[in-house]
């Protein structure tokens, strides 16, 4: 994972549409491939992996709290309590804007964020 990028798969998947549109049941707002960026004050969040089998959905938009900046920690508590299975969300890593963050990352409006397990391999 040089240069602190999606690995070539999520990458792949998002450019070649392998990401389901999918349609946030509490809104109207479909997100996915060649939809809208989010509306003001939320964030595009894309789940790859055992995340989406979990969530039921590979993307969403997400209202940020107050329409303001949050730290990876805090979305990934957030994501722990709207996806109870996802309890223990500590473990999951995050990408913005398609580059690693680390967990005290500031997430702002706007941004698209990539939400996996940790990738091992030898």
């Amino acid at each position: 994972m040089a240069g602190g990028f999606l690995p070539a798969w999520a990458r792949r998947c998002a450019v070649n549409g392998a990401i389901n549109t999918t349609t946030d049941p509490g809104s109207s707002t479909t997100t996915g491939p060649g939809s809208s960026p989010p509306s003001p004050g939320a964030i595009h969040l894309l789940y790859f992996a055992r995340v989406a089998e979990i969530t039921g959905r590979r993307a969403e938009t997400y209202p940020l709290p107050e329409g303001g900046p949050l730290t990876g920690s805090d979305l990934l508590l957030q994501l722990g309590r709207r996806y109870p299975e996802l309890a223990g969300a500590s473990r999951l890593r995050l990408a913005v804007n398609q580059t690693h963050a680390k967990p005290g990352v500031l997430i702002r409006a706007g941004d698209e964020v990539a939400v996996f397990e940790p990738v091992t391999g030898g």
